[in-house]
């Protein structure tokens, strides 16, 4: 529960900070766009009364005299100073009007006052600029204050012509009322809205905090117990993101966990099992080699008969230690994953009808017949010694078994190669251990084995992708299948 009450507040305290941020862009944007557009609108406003009083006094002076004074005419408290009263007014607008030298004419209307004929200096500073430009004949606008928090002015200017020639022009100053208070009630708005939006966040933010780190808690619960030795645990969480994946991968860690101490016990009994076989194995022959040697230390037996007896039955414990030690150190380089089989290709052929000579002389011995059929083999990747001795233990083993005058049949179907015996088959109960070390099945045929000979068969098979397969035929005896991989050719 902490690791979840320390990412909820996390979650939360990020959720917070990125809220206020995204609040606080957006009044700034709005604030500047909501401003300049009530300042465009307005200017354009202000432009089209400038322009209209413009064209209004371009007809006054179609008659007038051609001197700087002709713009005065009718501008009195009557006519068009009425006109342009009205105008300033109703724009709420400061108005000046110019000559084309620059001065104001007589009964310009400026802060809402008559005046007379004025120096330029009287027109405001901000408004030189857009003056210029007027008189040369191009309507024009400005900012008078580009301060952020005063109250925002502009400057319309136009010019005023008669018959293609510029005359004069239109100064129109113009403060735009309400943005500031209309941005500030907006703001506050935003606020509002704000301080609603973070009180749901904090009323949503534990709840979905919580469906977040559900699946991270089942995932550290998981952990825990995989540290406990529990490898059954399962996070199982199902999603499809980053974090289904992790809890997919945890999974997968657990299961090859479990896997890995399932076979370590395995290795373990089979260690133990080892231990109590080669024990078992070895104690035998040494201790009849012991009581023989101490028997004829002794000099308990004279007869020079039974002493040659005793010397034939030593050197036979011998021997079976000997084969005993090479099976166990042959399956120990088998079963190391460092010993290198040198493979090359090879007529599997050769190899079958090679263990067949190898086994003619005990076939003989035992009077059982070989029936060889190997028309369907080719070339293989492998070992040659190996897996002639591979075939040549299967083969022993179907001879050792198989009673006189029987057949012992030696056959390839396509990447199958199969040794059949005519002999009693092998228990079904004993089947799934038939390829185990030091097992050996309960017969009078097998007391002299050491049961290491099919295990080393089959680590040979595993070393070359081979499939070996015990089994017993419809018609009696047992058969040994070698299922070759596909790169037989």
């Amino acid at each position: 529960m902490m690791i979840k009450s320390k990412i909820t507040r996390r979650l939360g305290a990020y959720f917070f900070i990125a809220l206020t941020v995204f609040a606080l862009v957006v009044a700034v944007v709005f604030t500047i766009l909501f401003q300049q557009q009530s300042i465009d609108a307005h200017r354009d406003v202000v432009a089209r009364y400038a322009s209209s009083l413009a064209r209004v006094l371009s007809g006054s002076t179609t008659n007038s005299s051609a001197n700087g004074m002709g713009m005065s005419m009718g501008m009195g408290s009557g006519g068009y100073g009425a006109y342009v009263r009205f105008i300033g007014e109703v724009s709420n607008t400061d108005i000046w009007i110019v000559d084309r030298n620059g001065r104001l004419s007589e009964g310009t209307s400026a802060h809402g006052m008559m005046t007379g004929q004025v120096n330029v200096s009287a027109v405001p500073a901000e408004a030189t600029n857009v003056m210029a430009n007027a008189l040369r004949g191009s309507a024009t606008s400005e900012n008078a204050k580009e301060n952020f928090l005063a109250k925002p002015e502009i400057v319309v200017g136009a010019p005023i012509a008669t018959q293609g020639s510029v005359v004069g022009a239109v100064i129109m100053r113009s403060q735009v009322d309400g943005v500031n208070a209309a941005v500030g009630r907006s703001l506050m708005l935003l606020a509002l809205s704000m301080l609603i939006a973070m009180m749901a966040a904090l009323l949503l933010t534990v709840p979905l905090s919580y469906s977040f780190t559900r699946p991270l808690s089942k995932m550290k619960e998981t952990a825990v117990s995989l540290a406990d030795n529990d490898y059954e645990a399962r996070a199982q969480v199902v999603q499809n993101d980053e974090i289904g994946e992790l809890g997919h991968t945890l999974d997968i860690l657990a299961q090859r966990l479990d896997e890995a101490s399932r076979e370590s016990e395995q290795l373990d009994q089979m260690r133990r099992d080892f231990i109590v076989n080669i024990s078992h194995e070895l104690r035998t022959p040494v201790t009849v080699m012991r009581g023989s040697l101490q028997a004829l230390s002794d000099g308990v037996v004279s007869d020079p008969e039974k002493v040659k007896d005793y010397h034939r039955e030593m050197l036979s414990e011998a021997k079976h230690l000997e084969r005993l030690v090479n099976d166990l150190l042959e399956l120990s380089r088998l079963q190391n994953a460092q010993f290198n089989i040198e493979k090359e290709t090879i007529n599997l052929k050769d190899v079958v009808q090679d263990a067949v000579r190898s086994a003619t002389r005990l076939a003989h011995n035992h009077q059982v017949t070989l029936d060889v059929s190997l028309d369907d083999l080719s070339s293989f990747e492998g070992d040659y010694d190996r897996l002639r001795q591979m075939i040549l233990t299967v083969l022993d083993n179907a001879i050792k078994f198989t009673p006189q005058g029987s057949t012992v049949s030696i056959s390839a179907h396509g990447h199958e190669l199969s040794v059949s015996d005519e002999g009693p088959g092998i228990d079904e109960e004993e089947l799934p251990q038939i390829f185990e070390r030091f097992y050996k099945t309960r017969s009078a045929e097998n007391f002299s084995g050491t049961g290491l000979g099919l295990a080393i068969a089959s680590e040979i098979a595993q070393r070359h992708d081979i499939e070996i397969i015990a089994s017993n035929r419809e018609s009696g005896g047992a058969k040994f299948t070698f299922v070759f991989p596909d790169k037989i050719t």
